[in-house]
């Protein structure tokens, strides 16, 4: 295509937008006007007929990333180094991965919906496939893996996060943030292997999640029955994720996590390393509550946390507490936090050979029942870091801030339903779980994909934040469910958007430079 021709293409799609854009917000503008005499909604004789020759597809951002999967080198380095099949009759392996990752983006929330998807025969359309894999056959694929092949998926993706990673600005790679914490997956079902009985009671698994925080992507995702302690294979996984921060060139990485991971085993091998910081909770044992209760007063320095939210306009009158209210009706007991002070002092586990800082956090608490005060008493927090020169009170707003996972587990397990287990056995469902959250991975890379301009950076780089830290439910409504027109001609399969939303100058900026652009 020639540079004119582009040109000429990139005037009538910013020419088109600023006029969609224009429209709906007159029809937006709240004007004064009189009384309406009848509802807004006054659409009547409603008729539905099927359409002859135009083809429409309601998940049209499904196209951009297909184009993302084959601009970053997903596809091709799945079927180079992924083999199950023998033969390729019709699918390739990289078929089956995207069919469970495309399904969810385009609206699907379980492994049946596939069959909706592959009788779409504009969807099909849209993807160049003549037909893609029924639920049966991608159950059947996902039995096909054993623990070395979901090993090798997970590389495989993480190849292509190096690839992304790299189109990254400097200040990207100043520090990597890796969270571990596990999680549980309950199931009815009473014949998956693997399955077990947690601690609370819960039969399932209890899947291992190791994420970079910087991007909210799932690095490592194993799959463990579900009596297994949540630190357990966490230090390989850990150590694995390390290598691939390194790898990609992070000048240094934060290890972070609560006190099931404290892996004091560990922690010289991580100190010794010298570009490894780590900050785990510890448990507030005997000995510990002993130390810190043993500081001087003037050890421990009031604790103030910056505000949740910055207040943009002016304060507004908060409403009643209604639920503290009928808790001192009823006369329930309840706990107040009054005030928390923090202090540090130096302690060697028994597993390692030297000290290390442990920051405490002294949280003073007022006992209720009603509006009668019982008691006053203390709690102690603990954690222990490598760390010796940051201040104690950033080391605990730094340690809390790995809460965060929480949203990631919540939004793979709520919104991409990527933990979930619909196959027969733990290694199976570990596949199916690795694929799913392909779904979650394509919309961060898709975040960090998106082009900014120097003539606009500010306003680019907000929109690259918002577009990183989207829920899942908001990035498929805003980026793929975008209604389209399937055109073939000319040698391109063009998708022809039907309608606008605030978001697809964004969207269409990404996919020209996926267009333009081979990472690999």
């Amino acid at each position: 295509m020639s540079a004119t021709v582009r040109k000429k293409r990139e005037a009538r799609k910013k020419r088109l937008l600023q006029e969609r854009k224009r429209r709906i917000h007159r029809r937006l503008v709240n004007l004064p006007g009189p009384e309406r005499p009848q509802p807004m909604m006054t659409a009547t004789n409603i008729q539905y007929e099927l359409a002859d020759r135009v083809q429409g597809l309601s998940a049209g951002g499904i196209g951009a990333m297909l184009l993302l999967a084959r601009s970053t080198g997903l596809i091709g380095d799945i079927d180079a180094n992924l083999h199950l099949l023998k033969v390729h009759r019709p699918y390739h392996e990289s078929d089956h991965v995207l069919n469970i990752a495309f399904n969810t983006l385009a609206g699907g929330q379980r492994i049946e919906h596939l069959e909706l998807r592959r009788n779409d025969e504009v969807y099909l359309n849209a993807l160049g496939a003549e037909r893609i894999p029924d639920p049966t056959t991608a159950g059947d694929f996902c039995r096909r893996f054993t623990p070395t092949d979901v090993q090798t998926l997970m590389e495989v993706f993480n190849g292509v996060r190096h690839r992304v990673w790299a189109e990254q600005p400097a200040e990207f790679f100043t520090e990597a943030f890796l969270d571990a914490d596990g999680t549980l997956v309950a199931t009815d079902a009473e014949c998956k292997q693997g399955v077990d009985i947690a601690y609370d009671g819960t039969w399932g698994y209890h899947p291992l999640l190791i994420s970079l925080a910087n991007t909210a992507e799932p690095l490592y995702l194993v799959n463990r029955s579900g009596n297994r302690p949540s630190h357990e294979q966490a230090d390989v996984y850990l150590d694995k994720a390390i290598d691939l921060c390194r790898q990609a060139g992070f000048l240094k990485i934060t290890v972070r996590g609560d006190t099931d991971f404290t892996q004091t085993k560990h922690l010289d091998r991580w100190d010794d390393a010298g570009d490894v910081r780590f900050i785990f909770g510890i448990g507030a044992y005997p000995n510990l509550v002993g130390l810190a209760q043993e500081l001087a007063e003037d050890a421990y320095s009031y604790l103030e946390r910056p505000p949740r939210h910055q207040i943009k306009t002016v304060p507004r009158q908060q409403p009643e507490r209604v639920k503290d209210r009928i808790v001192q009706e009823r006369g329930f007991e309840t706990i107040h936090l009054m005030e928390e002070w923090v202090a540090e002092f130096d302690y060697r586990p028994v597993a390692c050979e030297r000290n290390y800082r442990v920051v405490v956090v002294r949280k003073r608490l007022e006992v209720e029942q009603g509006q009668l005060v019982l008691l006053e008493r203390y709690s102690y927090l603990f954690y222990i870091t490598n760390d010796r020169t940051t201040p104690a009170d950033e080391i605990v707003f730094l340690a809390n801030e790995r809460c965060d996972q929480e949203n990631l587990i919540a939004q793979l397990k709520g919104g991409v339903k990527a933990l979930a287990t619909p196959v027969d056995n733990l290694v199976s469902n570990w596949a199916y779980m690795v694929m799913a959250s392909l779904a979650w991975s394509l919309k961060a890379w898709s975040a960090m994909l998106v082009p900014v301009s120097p003539r606009h950076a500010a306003k680019h780089e907000s929109e690259k934040r918002k577009l990183l830290r989207m829920e899942f439910a908001t990035f498929c409504a805003a980026f793929i469910q975008m209604p389209c027109q399937i055109v073939r001609g000319g040698r391109r399969l063009i998708y022809r958007l039907l309608s606008w939303n605030p978001w697809q100058g964004v969207f269409l900026r990404l996919a020209e430079r996926l267009h333009c652009c081979w990472l690999c």
